[in-house]
């Protein structure tokens, strides 16, 4: 976000799953953050992507078709998570950060990957 413009949420959802679990092919159903507040996941796009979310990580969850996303808990800590809802077509000024070619997996920042 550039600028220190705030983008206008809809609501903020807290969420915690237990360590080990994970969860199969999904859609997200509208547009929306999903920052890890702790656990770490092995995250699988629906064009078969995989990397790691840690910690801190921002993701916006865009695949609202198709045959979604899944992931899968990698560590023994619950997934933490906080879910920030846009309104549908609202510009989230949702910038990535690159990918770090050298181990494969996104930087590790505040705001790390778009899902496709």
């Amino acid at each position: 976000m550039s600028g220190g413009e705030l983008v206008e949420a809809v609501s903020i959802l807290f969420k915690e799953t237990p360590a080990h679990s994970s969860f199969d092919r999904h859609n997200d159903p509208i547009p929306q953050y999903v920052i890890t507040l702790a656990g770490v996941l092995e995250f699988t796009t629906v064009g078969g992507e995989t990397f790691t979310i840690h910690p801190g990580d921002v993701l916006l969850a865009v695949d609202h078709t198709g045959s979604g996303h899944k992931w899968r808990l990698t560590n023994d800590e619950p997934w933490k998570r906080a879910y920030v809802v846009f309104k549908e077509g609202a510009d989230t000024r949702f910038v990535p950060d690159h990918k770090d070619e050298s181990v494969g997996e996104p930087n590790r920042s505040p705001t790390v990957t778009a899902a496709g």
